[in-house]
């Protein structure tokens, strides 16, 4: 075992604090990565205020890792001492369900073990990215492409797979109407992907502070979600929208304009259930579906897309001293679009 600095919560209401954690030696099949820095998700408020259900405290944070290699178990081939790489949301899974054999092991039947908040294989709890340096299989380890940036690349390994995974399985590319609903640390990564991937692209987003992003980022049109005028005119027209809204919002409003066959894709969370005409479906034969992340073969697939095309994140770098005051921002959506830590501060 060693002792590595870290930054965690030891209760649900209680700003975060330095503290020590314990990391596991490593296997022969593990990786040592001495992380460089490590992005802020909205999910890692929603995980230590206790939103999607009790966890076990103190617990550290942080699925979005990017550092390099220290050291290598015995039986490692993947990964050498001196590699850039990452870790996402998930660092193991049964490896055995008909999802895991499929290369899905996001949708796990067994469950994934996922970087921070999960019980791991010796019954410890996991403990995330706010933190020196973490030990994960090196099935679960994933390249950095020499194109990335490693100050910027972390939110890709949430952000970047979160859209691209339902982009690619809904089939955004040329020809295909799509459109990103909310711009924010999720949203702003669906635009540029939707963009790259040859999909004609319109940002929904409430009020116009974000126009301007939104065409620089490529985005064919803007539309204000207050402006019903301009609403009116998206009806029956989109083949999909990919919502990343995490506040409850009136999910009718954007059925309304996909086209026959569209669909519309929730990939935010919510805290409010939806509320559907069921004719608003069946009139359009509309699908209303959601997605999560993406498979570790599916990650490594984006990263090397957002290098081959130059993709990264919008993000502002913080001190660890500046974590809580960066949470506190990204609840009052004050981020411009994505918040990484510099882990050497720790």
């Amino acid at each position: 075992m060693r002792t590595v600095n870290a930054y965690g919560s030891i209760n649900a209401t209680d700003p975060l604090v330095p503290m020590t954690i314990e990391r596991r030696d490593v296997g022969p099949h593990d990786v040592l990565i001495d992380i460089d820095y490590a992005g802020i998700c909205h999910s890692d408020i929603h995980t230590i205020r206790g939103e999607w259900g009790e966890i076990a405290y103190p617990q550290v944070v942080g699925h979005e890792i990017v550092g390099r290699v220290a050291e290598v178990g015995s039986e490692v081939t993947k990964h050498r001492v001196g590699d850039t790489v990452g870790v996402g949301c998930q660092s193991n899974s049964c490896r055995t369900c008909e999802q895991c054999q499929l290369g899905h092991d996001q949708y796990c039947l067994n469950g994934n073990t996922q970087t921070y908040g999960s019980v791991d294989a010796d019954g410890t709890i996991t403990q995330g990215g706010y933190s020196e340096a973490i030990v994960t299989n090196e099935d679960y380890v994933l390249g950095i492409p020499a194109g990335l940036d490693p100050a910027k690349a972390a939110p890709l390994l949430c952000a970047g797979i979160t859209t691209y995974s339902p982009l690619k399985h809904w089939g955004a590319g040329p020809g295909k109407h799509v459109a990103i609903l909310g711009m924010g640390g999720l949203g702003h990564m669906g635009v540029k992907l939707a963009v790259a991937l040859g999909a004609d692209v319109t940002v929904l987003s409430r009020g116009t502070k974000k126009r301007d992003d939104a065409l620089a980022f490529g985005a064919q049109r803007y539309v204000d979600t207050t402006d019903a005028a301009a609403m009116a005119e998206l009806r029956d027209s989109l083949d999909v929208i990919v919502s990343t809204i995490s506040a409850g919002f009136d999910v009718t409003d954007y059925l309304k304009l996909l086209r026959v066959d569209g669909t519309f894709v929730n990939v935010g969370a919510p805290s409010e259930p939806f509320t559907i005409p069921p004719f608003l479906l069946g009139g359009r034969r509309r699908a209303l579906a959601g997605s999560t992340t993406g498979g570790i073969a599916e990650i490594q697939e984006m990263l090397e897309f957002c290098a081959e095309h130059g993709i990264h994140p919008e993000t502002e770098l913080v001190a660890a001293e500046g974590i809580n005051e960066a949470w506190e921002r990204v609840l009052s959506s004050d981020v411009r679009y994505r918040f990484v830590i510099d882990a050497h501060t720790l």
